[in-house]
């Protein structure tokens, strides 16, 4: 399946369906009734529906969604180049009344060559998966990602037992902005929205 390609959309049609599907739609439907689900589909219509999309700010969106899910403890998992932005963070989320653990990727001060054996830099790794158990024990409902590398998230994401979110992606080429990437490249034809 590849909806890209599609010209009919059928799918954007209430009930409507091009039968390419490869799941459950009966098992989907009993999986969107369990308790935990309904609670983040509730919240998460809070903030686009009754024509509220686009008016909040993703840590806007955060706040609220922390607040409707009743969060107490948020937790921010962040890459130590973007400790200033966590510190931020970290404030804003305070002022709002959450208690929050943030862990910086370099946790466990773990040598290079501990984490990747064919590493032959000799300074301090990063530790995604160190961070994702360090958050773990704090016991946060919410762990918000702060720019960690490509695959260094992919373990963290792995990991992390409780929700989680990015709320800054890593690019460095693009100033953490990856849909810049796509618009560069003037040969493909891409409709922005």
């Amino acid at each position: 399946m590849n909806c890209t390609t599609c010209d009919d959309k059928v799918c954007r049609k209430q009930q409507s369906s091009c039968n390419r599907e490869n799941f459950d739609k009966a098992e989907v439907m009993h999986d969107y009734r369990d308790v935990s689900t309904s609670e983040i589909v509730q919240a998460a219509a809070e903030l686009v529906d009754f024509g509220r999309a686009g008016q909040l700010s993703r840590i806007e969106e955060i706040i609220e969604f922390a607040k409707l899910m009743n969060y107490q403890r948020l937790g921010i998992a962040y890459c130590y180049g973007m400790e200033q932005h966590a510190k931020i963070l970290d404030r804003m989320l305070t002022d709002k009344g959450f208690t929050v653990a943030a862990v910086s990727c370099s946790v466990g001060g773990l040598k290079q060559s501990e984490v990747n054996t064919e590493s032959c830099i000799h300074k301090v790794s990063c530790n995604p998966l160190g961070q994702a158990q360090q958050l773990n024990s704090e016991n946060v409902g919410l762990t918000l990602i702060v720019g960690i590398c490509m695959g260094h998230d992919i373990l963290l994401n792995r990991n992390l037992k409780m929700d989680f979110t990015t709320f800054v992606v890593k690019d460095r080429l693009h100033n953490h902005s990856p849909l810049k990437g796509l618009r560069k490249e003037n040969s493909y034809n891409i409709n922005n929205q």
